[in-house]
């Protein structure tokens, strides 16, 4: 608790005055441009890596970054937070991108590939079920980097499982499939900071440097300004 006071009043202190306009302007509203699942991971800090100002990222943040299937029904078979995320993240606030972002070193897929069985705690070892079509597609699927360790192949290929997740709801198909909505796989490395893009041309993870961005950007219809 000691550190966050501090960082308030450091951030009241030298910050506040740059974003107080900022702040009383989404005070009306707010109008993010894409909608990410990112890991509860406390070093995992999206508007850091990203550079993103408030109110241009709608951040959903669970443990492992995992997003519950559908039913028959078109209803989450999990938790209801995530989809009613994804619910108004596209109906309210029309966001254009969704991305879903893994990192290196999770502790949910270390469970995952200990074992989720082995998991004590037991809203944590029912959670993670979610998860774990993502060590199958880690052994066999070839758009995994094959030279990360066993965790962190689980945690990219977690990526891609969650993104089938996200596109099995009717909703996220329509405007996909509608030109309207656009998904995106990102994969942090804690180690060296760097941003792994998944390009579906390319069928692998691919730093999103400043070699790779315009590529992307261009493939999406936008530029770098």
């Amino acid at each position: 608790m000691r550190n966050l006071v501090k960082g308030i009043i450091e951030f009241r202190q030298t910050q506040l005055a740059d974003y107080r306009a900022r702040y009383a302007h989404l005070a009306a509203g707010q109008s993010p441009n894409a909608l990410m699942f990112a890991c509860a991971d406390s070093r995992v800090v999206p508007n850091t890596f990203a550079s993103t100002d408030p109110g241009e990222l709608f951040v959903v943040r669970s443990v492992g970054n995992l997003v519950p299937p559908p039913d028959q029904g078109d209803f989450s078979v999990g938790d209801e937070s995530e989809v009613a995320a994804i619910e108004f993240a596209i109906r309210n606030l029309a966001v254009d991108d969704l991305i879903v972002c893994g990192h290196s070193g999770c502790g949910a897929m270390s469970a995952l590939v200990t074992g989720r069985e082995s998991v004590e705690l037991p809203h944590l070892r029912s959670w993670l079920r979610h998860g774990e079509p993502a060590l199958a597609v880690a052994r066999d699927d070839e758009r995994i980097d094959r030279q990360l360790n066993e965790v962190d192949r689980v945690s990219q290929a977690n990526v891609l499982v969650q993104l089938d997740h996200v596109t099995r709801y009717s909703l996220v198909r329509e405007r996909v499939d509608a030109s309207s909505l656009r998904l995106h796989g990102f994969w942090f490395d804690l180690a060296t900071a760097d941003v792994h893009y998944f390009d579906p041309e390319w069928g692998r993870f691919v730093v999103l440097d400043e070699t790779y961005a315009p590529r992307i950007l261009k493939r999406l219809g936008e530029r770098i300004v």
